[in-house]
């Protein structure tokens, strides 16, 4: 069962982003003094009152403007059709406009439940700046200031009011969805490969690099599975980062590698792997979140029978660090092979929570130090006495032994490809933590 739905609408500028930002309790999506910094729906999980809900970010509503401002728009007018519950903020400094008007129209037509908000009311012991809105036909319009936190309460109280109550959602014995980063370079196709995913246009797709500055959740089913994809930022290298808006674009990006279960790289089939590319997957490995290697644009590649062999071992030569990570191909443009990526997605999450008994996990080390002893250090040799797994996402084993620096890294590396050989973990990182304890 999904989450009611309670969707932030208005023009441009009005404090959306803040507000949102105030119901989720962090800066999930950028601000900035400047109209236009919200483009995508952003989805966030919330709750008030007891009452779980999704929170949907929206870019401002323009009825006159570029392309992009009205496919800006068209994402708003979705997150309206599948919103249970309207929150209309408008802004109390500059009263009400003509825009106010013709977004008061477009929800007229939805025919959903709406609340009126005026934000920006920094002052309630003068005259409330709402009078004027009442004019707008939806009720008493609530005061408040997304920005200071005041009157935010008394907000969610009515939204949560309206909100649908179905007795057959149950947070907790719900499986928790897969939450799944989709990053990379900018421009490599990493929005198109989210609305390919989810069979629909959900984020704004544009020849520009940049196009998508927040990293935006999106919910999907798929038969037993749910899973929450977060399109990120392009991510430049540093010196080519200018706008404070793209600054913190990264930042978020890089936050979303971290709160994910799997990180989805998607590599530019044309220009293969970049230096970039290397970086952000170390970044994807060092926060030791499970990888699949997306090699996007396939259908502009020139094939023969060995063309997909020799593209993957030149992948294991330039990211030999995340050989686990499985290697998939496709076109987000076409479609081909996308259907492909839920597998590699679902692989990689089990096996990043995949625990191992202890008593199989020490029987397979010992017979691995005796098939090939560590190297000797002046006559002192590594010793394991007992080994356990200490956690998972990312399985992490903890090895008590007689000196962890007897350890090399060749040895180390010896021990996971021996895990990885039993158990698998493909498309997870393996943590190995050598402590020390004398034998009795």
């Amino acid at each position: 069962m999904r989450k009611p739905i309670l969707a932030i609408v208005g023009r441009p500028n009005v404090g959306k982003s803040t507000l949102f930002n105030r119901i989720v309790g962090g800066r999930a999506a950028v601000v900035e003094a400047q109209p236009g910094v919200t483009r995508d729906r952003i989805h966030r999980e919330a709750e008030w009152a007891g009452v779980p809900f999704t929170v949907v970010d929206t870019g401002g509503i323009a009825t006159v403007g570029d392309d992009m401002a009205a496919r800006v728009t068209a994402q708003a007018r979705r997150a309206i059709e599948e919103a249970d519950v309207i929150l209309f903020l408008l802004d109390g400094g500059s009263g009400l406009l003509p825009e106010d008007h013709e977004v008061a129209e477009i929800l007229r037509r939805a025919a959903k439940p709406v609340i009126v908000a005026v934000n920006k009311v920094d002052r309630f012991d003068q005259p409330l700046p709402t009078a004027e809105f009442y004019e707008l036909g939806f009720g008493e319009p609530i005061p408040l200031s997304a920005r200071e936190g005041l009157n935010v309460g008394d907000l969610l109280d009515e939204a949560v009011a309206l909100l649908p109550r179905d007795e057959a959602w149950t947070g907790d014995a719900a499986e928790e969805p897969t939450s799944v980063a989709i990053i990379g370079r900018p421009n490599v196709g990493k929005s198109s490969l989210l609305n390919a995913l989810l069979g629909e246009e959900r984020v704004i797709v544009s020849d520009a690099a940049g196009t998508t500055r927040d990293a935006v959740d999106t919910f999907l089913a798929r038969g037993e599975r749910r899973y929450v994809f977060i399109d990120t930022a392009g991510i430049r290298r540093k010196s080519r980062i200018s706008e404070p808006i793209e600054r913190y674009s990264v930042q978020r990006a890089q936050k979303a590698i971290s709160r994910a279960d799997v990180a989805l790289l998607v590599l530019d089939a044309v220009d293969g792997v970049t230096a970039q590319d290397q970086r952000i997957a170390g970044w994807a490995e060092e926060a030791g979140r499970a990888i699949v290697l997306v090699v996007n644009k396939w259908d502009l590649v020139e094939k023969s029978s060995d063309t997909m062999d020799r593209y993957r071992e030149a992948i294991r030569r330039e990211l030999g660090f995340v050989g686990y990570a499985p290697v998939v191909f496709l076109s987000a443009r076409t479609g081909q092979r996308v259907s492909s990526v839920f597998p590699a997605i679902d692989r990689a999450r089990d096996e990043f929570a995949r625990r191992v008994p202890t008593a199989e996990l020490n029987r397979l080390l010992q017979d691995a130090f005796l098939a090939t002893p560590p190297p000797s250090d002046r006559g002192r040799r590594l010793k394991l006495l007992y080994a356990t797994q200490a956690a998972v996402r990312p399985p992490t084993f903890v090895l008590f032994v007689n000196d962890p620096e007897l350890a090399t890294n060749a040895y180390r590396r010896y021990l996971e490809n021996q895990l990885r050989r039993a158990w698998g973990f493909v498309g997870t990182p393996v943590r190995i933590i050598l402590r020390r304890r004398e034998a009795r």
